[in-house]
């Protein structure tokens, strides 16, 4: 997880998956119909590793991987539990494929 643990918004999350690039896990994640993102909310469409997780000393390898998902009102447990689900098992496959 990308940040401080607890000076934060509730609702958003930043984490790096080591091994798998951050637009490939996108994708995954598209086809599965769940929306997420590769960059900050503020991010200007650049295929750089974003300049605020360079600046929390995030590897440019691992900054590569960064994915960001944002809960919002209608959120619910099963579509949180979902996502999960479908990050997990993308990422496992994602990371066979890769060879990592």
């Amino acid at each position: 997880m990308n940040g401080s643990r607890t000076a934060r918004l509730p609702n958003n999350i930043s984490i790096c998956i080591e091994g798998v690039q951050g637009e490939v896990t996108l994708l995954a994640l598209d086809a599965a119909r769940i929306c997420a993102s590769a960059g900050s909310a503020c991010s200007t469409g650049s295929m750089e590793p974003s300049h605020v997780l360079k600046a929390l000393g995030v590897s440019r390898d691992l900054a590569r991987g960064a994915v960001r998902l944002t809960l919002g009102r209608e959120t619910t447990m099963e579509s949180l539990d979902y996502t999960l689900d479908v990050l997990e098992q993308s990422v496992q496959g994602l990371r066979q494929l890769a060879g990592a």
